[in-house]
């Protein structure tokens, strides 16, 4: 099934050309399982991730409505923050950040190098809250008080995590299903789910192209029970505006994000280090390690549905892992 619908949003061209789709020969050795990886932290802005694929959707709605500002939030070593701001340097736009430090350290590292290092060198304007527990109305606020200073802000919400954003993830279930026509019989594929865009549009787009696909979220942040309405709420609204139907159940894995968002764990850095050491790719402590430290616990523990290729979604975030130093 086609999802030519997706061509009715603007979108920009900031990747390019798909991102690779890599058989992981050493790993999958390893365990003993056909792991495959999706290469979203090799896009071509600002040390790569995932977030580029949905600012190529929000970022052309902003440049539509004539906006000179992109006003963003995020954790202190946010990859969405990051890349929003990288795009902004890119378009010639001002970006603006709401930034919360999570996890409440004062580490020198957490608080000066790896993204938030980045967000000086693209000339984002920073502002820190104490939390940010509710987003979106903390964006809207400030989206106000830029306005009264005389500029035109677009509001990205927190991961880019809105039914626009997440069309960038269904343009990504059309490359994988394009990359494995006839060469791969994937079985599963895995993803981190945190703010839930990623998760919703691979959702929508493999269900329509690869309907025999499990895909496996492994939560972040939250448990199954808080995770799970915001994929879903994300799925059903990427799922009307292509005007298709949107099935599928989500699966959520919660046993890999303690003790919580922003903390690196033990089975989360050894998966990170047996990447390195396997095949030279780098994860990250907070999502993608975390991610892949499930699919290594999912294949001992038989929590697949049976014995085929896993595709693993990388979806970046690589500079946090200077950020982390020494936990690393």
């Amino acid at each position: 099934m086609s999802l030519h619908n997706l061509t009715r949003f603007a979108r920009l061209e900031l990747i390019g050309a798909p991102t690779p789709l890599e058989y992981l020969p050493r790993l999958s050795d390893h365990l003993g399982r056909d792991i495959f990886i999706k290469r979203d932290d090799v896009t071509p802005l600002a040390m790569g991730g995932n977030k580029l694929r949905k600012l190529e959707f929000l970022a052309a709605q902003a440049l539509q409505e004539g906006a000179d500002t992109l006003i963003t939030a995020g954790a202190i070593q946010s990859n969405h923050v990051r890349q929003t701001a990288a795009v902004a340097a890119k378009l010639g736009l001002q970006c603006i950040a709401l930034l919360e430090n999570p996890i409440g350290t004062r580490a020198e590292n957490y608080l000066t190098n790896g993204n938030r290092l980045l967000l000086d060198l693209f000339d984002a304007r920073i502002e820190m809250c104490d939390a940010l527990d509710n987003p979106d109305a903390q964006l809207q606020a400030l989206a106000t008080r830029v306005e009264a200073q005389g500029f035109r802000p677009y509001m990205i919400p927190v991961g880019g995590s809105n039914a626009l954003g997440a069309m960038g993830y269904v343009e990504s279930a059309l490359e994988i299903a394009q990359q494995c026509e006839g060469a791969v019989a994937l079985s599963s594929v895995v993803v981190a789910s945190g703010s839930a865009g990623t998760h919703a549009g691979l959702a929508v787009g493999l269900e329509q192209l690869m309907p025999d696909v499990e895909l496996i979220g492994v939560t972040v942040s939250r448990s199954v029970a808080a995770q799970q309405p915001k994929v879903v709420a994300l799925q059903q609204a990427v799922a009307r505006e292509l005007e298709v139907t949107a099935h599928a159940d989500i699966t959520l894995w919660d046993e890999y994000y303690a003790p919580g968002y922003g903390v690196p764990n033990d089975e989360g850095m050894e998966a990170v280090k047996l990447l390195a050491r396997l095949e030279g790719i780098l994860l990250d402590p907070v999502y993608t390690g975390k991610a892949m430290a499930g699919l290594i616990d999912g294949i001992s523990q038989k929590r697949f549905r049976d014995e085929g290729p896993i595709l693993f979604v990388h979806t970046g975030g690589a500079p946090a892992l200077f950020a982390y130093h020494p936990h690393v």
